[in-house]
């Protein structure tokens, strides 16, 4: 019994970090709706050609990165203050 509390302590860090960067990684691709759709104003938008326009595997590669920079910035920071 006393294993799963060590077990649940040690997935903790890890759950952080995948929902750090999950949240990361949504705030850079509803960045990218907002100004594609400020961008492009034009009529006939319609959202699923906006999020097929910035859903790409260049702009993937960029969110991920980002959010991996990010999350380890944020916990150099946390460990620091």
């Amino acid at each position: 019994m006393t294993e799963e509390p060590a077990r649940r302590r040690r997935l903790a860090p890890l759950w952080r970090g995948v929902i750090e960067t999950g949240f990361i990684i949504f705030l850079f691709y509803s960045n990218l709706l907002m100004g594609e759709f400020t961008r492009a104003n034009g009529t006939g938008k319609s959202l699923a050609t906006a999020l097929a326009d910035i859903a790409t595997p260049t702009n993937f590669a960029i969110a991920v990165i980002s959010a991996l920079v990010g999350y380890a910035v944020v916990e150099f920071l946390r460990k620091r203050v």
